[in-house]
């Protein structure tokens, strides 16, 4: 029986130093193991993850997939949910090496009809629950920081490597021919670092520009599950209906949040079609949906303002 390990990062500046370490010391005998590419975003679902569906594909019977912690693998009390279920079919055991969930059998089923039974159910339901409230109050607490130092004049993230005082000499030695080379020797810096300086400067910035302005990313944001049912039922256009189609359920209590990746202009189309939700124009406010479309229009609002 083979021992497969998974493990995930969640951007490019981390490391799975922290993981190699624990399942290290756990011991794991002959393992194969299945990375992620840097970067695999935790809101993607699990069985949609490459390397994820690449370790399912090649698991047999009785084979035990490893990972140093749960939020490794999944996230939303949905998703620990839908991956139990796989591994289930194809009679797959699970260890978890670190964390809340490493003492439960997680897979444990009832011996006549096969279910999950209701006590793993219900802690797997509350322990993801507990860490999904503890990474949304980071998050919110994350972006009331960046706000409040915005509105005292501050930037996050590092310092530029070259200052605001030589900025200007920088970009007038470039445009009057010097090198980016030989003006990162002359102050003591990377070629990126003058890249930085002089970035509206370079040929491929003015090609872009004279070409027309670049395509909009696609965004992930949640979607409160009233706003999501009252777009369900609304006149919308293919490309909203299917990003709506390709959203991600995740349970949260008795309701749910639908994660849709679309671009930010079809974010903002979602937002105008539930304006009705508010109220007026002949039609009743109901408090709950009413507060659902303002939460979603304070997710849509962050987003960078269309051209």
């Amino acid at each position: 029986m083979a021992n497969l390990v998974y493990k995930r990062v969640s951007t490019d500046q981390q490391s799975t130093a922290r993981q190699d370490l624990v399942l290290a010391e756990a011991g794991i005998e002959d393992p194969i193991v299945f990375e992620e590419d840097p970067g695999t975003s935790s809101r993607l679902h699990p069985l949609q993850r490459p390397k994820f569906r690449e370790l399912l594909t090649y698991a047999r019977p009785g084979d035990t997939v490893h990972i140093s912690e749960m939020f490794r693998l999944v996230r939303g009390t949905q998703h620990i949910l839908d991956v139990l279920d796989v591994l289930h079919r194809d009679r797959l055991a699970l260890r978890i090496h670190d964390g809340a969930f490493s003492a439960m059998d997680l897979t444990a089923r009832h011996p006549r009809t096969g279910e999950l039974l209701s006590t793993v159910k219900f802690m797997v339901q509350t322990l993801a629950a507990a860490g999904e409230l503890q990474r949304d109050l980071q998050r919110e607490l994350t972006y009331d920081g960046l706000r409040a130092a915005e509105a005292k004049g501050n930037k996050g993230g590092r310092r530029p490597a070259v200052t605001a005082a030589k900025t200007d000499g920088v970009r007038t030695a470039y445009v009057e021919g010097r090198s980016i080379a030989a003006l990162a020797r002359d102050h003591g810096v990377s070629r990126g670092a003058i890249r930085t300086a002089v970035a509206d400067l370079l040929p491929e910035h003015v090609a872009a520009a004279e070409e027309g302005p670049a395509p909009e990313l696609p965004v992930t944001l949640d979607m409160p599950g009233k706003v999501a049912d009252f777009l369900r039922s609304a006149e919308l256009d293919p490309g909203e209906r299917a990003a709506l189609a390709q959203g991600v359920t995740v349970r949260r209590g008795q309701g749910y949040t639908l994660r849709v990746t679309a671009v930010p202009s079809v974010h903002r189309q979602f937002l105008a079609r539930c304006q009705p939700l508010d109220g007026g124009h002949g039609l009743p406010a109901v408090p709950a949906q009413r507060k659902a479309r303002r939460e979603y229009e304070n997710r849509v609002s962050t987003l960078t303002p269309g051209p």
